[in-house]
């Protein structure tokens, strides 16, 4: 979501004393638990499947537009971008969430999209009030909600894998069938920082009536190409990967598919400028040098794997900034 203006709000929490801020500023307050899917796996173990052809297929839906400044999106104090003459911008985004489909376990979706609320009902959308303003949540535009994309599908939904707790990325879940399996990563839910003061009431909203958020519970990698790997079904069909910065829970997920591995990155890298010169995301990460650890280690898994079918948090491979650059 934009943040430039909602930081100067969120400057007020601040002032409050610790107490306040250990309650109050977390993500979110809805229950968590251990997740009980995911078996720990090493990096060895992971890469050597990966190239084999999967029973997994991938469709990634675009399921709304919006613009965001590039300063969020890309590390403009990083050399490659001063070099690139990059200067902040409101930059198109699109709001994506990926479906995988099993032949045993069934449907899944990597992230959630929008809710049908957000177009159909604005005033009673989860995401709405004070910050949906300073957000520009109006502007918005929705190509499909989630519940009408849902009830398309001919099978239902088995569970949902988020890439991260953001509400970007999170804005469909009023839409998903009560009971259906909820999974982020480790402490995603009970991050703290100043501006969830004003975001947790909307992030309590949307995970109202759901299920307890399940944390995958990665184990350090022996050969430390990751912080974490898991076998999320336990067939060596979709792994979950822990890429902590953008937010400490921040998870990227690899699918074996009949045409070749496919990796969601979620908000490792929201952009094809920032994958193509490996230039982590900027102001809207908690922390980027961990940010920039996480995203050297996915480059490295695609240039290990080059079939790898690399999808970004928020632009398709391929797409131009709206920026004028230069060449180095």
């Amino acid at each position: 979501m934009t943040k430039r203006k909602i930081y100067v709000v969120a400057g007020i929490c601040l002032a409050l004393n610790g107490a306040l801020l250990s309650q109050g500023c977390v993500v979110s307050g809805h229950a968590t638990g251990d997740a009980q899917w995911g078996t720990p796996a090493s990096a060895k173990s992971f890469e050597a499947r990966l190239d084999e052809p999967g029973p997994i297929q991938v469709e990634s839906i675009a399921a709304a537009s919006w613009q965001v400044p590039l300063s969020g999106m890309v590390n403009l104090e990083h050399p490659k971008a001063a070099a690139a003459a990059l200067e902040d911008s409101e930059q198109p985004i699109t709001i994506y969430f990926h479906a995988l489909r099993h032949p045993t376990h069934g449907l899944f979706i990597v992230d959630s999209g929008v809710e049908h609320a957000l177009a159909s009902d604005p005033e009673r959308a989860a995401v709405r009030g004070f910050i949906a303003k300073l957000a520009k949540v109006d502007t918005i535009r929705v190509h499909v909600d989630l519940k009408t994309w849902l009830a398309e599908q001919p099978q239902p939904l088995a569970g949902v894998l988020l890439t991260h707790m953001h509400l970007d990325h999170i804005m469909g879940i009023p839409d998903v069938p009560r009971g259906t399996p909820i999974f982020t990563g480790p402490g995603e839910a009970r991050a703290h920082g100043a501006l969830n003061l004003f975001t947790r009431p909307i992030t309590d909203r949307i995970f109202a009536g759901q299920t307890a958020i399940g944390q995958w519970q990665f184990q350090p990698d022996p050969e430390q190409r990751f912080t974490g790997v898991l076998d999320v079904l336990g067939d060596g069909s979709l792994w979950a990967l822990h890429v902590p910065g953008h937010s400490p829970g921040s998870t990227a997920y690899v699918a074996r598919t009949a045409q070749g591995p496919v990796l969601m990155a979620g908000d490792a890298c929201h952009t094809s400028w920032g994958w193509e010169h490996g230039v982590e995301p900027g102001t809207f990460s908690k922390d980027v040098p961990q940010s920039a650890q996480s995203l050297a280690q996915l480059k490295g898994l695609a240039e290990r794997h080059p079939k790898l079918d690399v999808r970004l948090g928020h632009q398709a491979r391929g797409q131009q900034l709206l920026a004028d650059t230069k060449t180095p």
